[in-house]
């Protein structure tokens, strides 16, 4: 197993989600979704390039080179909202249209100041696991 993206931002990430009220923890199954620690998705389930918001999970992840994967926070520093969409190498915001990049999380176009927390990712064989 190989561990990526294991941060102290990650960490204030997971308590700043927690505590927006309404939302599901990071890393906590709210109904569909794997719980913590099970897999999250396959690794051919992120398009080189793009990526994929998890509503259930509150995480986003991206591939932004073949082989390399990203998970960041899916609740968007702005205002709050959940992200929509990984697309044209950015992770977008429906509410006010910030931008994230794929490849760090930071802001590509405001309003949003501040980049989206990175959350650990670990990768096993074929599998992307919280």
């Amino acid at each position: 197993m190989t561990e990526i993206g294991a941060t102290r931002r990650a960490v204030l990430a997971v308590a700043g989600v927690a505590a927006l009220g309404g939302c599901a923890k990071y890393g906590e199954s709210s109904g569909g979704g794997a719980p913590a620690g099970g897999p999250l998705a396959k690794t051919g389930d992120i398009p080189v390039g793009g990526g994929k918001v998890f509503e259930d999970r509150q995480v986003v992840v991206t591939q932004p080179e073949k082989g390399t994967f990203k998970c960041f926070t899916a609740v968007c520093t702005h205002a709050g909202c959940t992200v929509g969409e990984v697309k044209g190498g950015t992770i977008n915001c429906p509410c006010h249209g910030s931008q994230f990049k794929i490849a760090d999380g930071s802001v590509a176009h405001g309003p949003a100041e501040k980049p989206l927390a990175a959350i650990p990712l670990t990768v096993d064989g074929d599998s992307l696991k919280l």
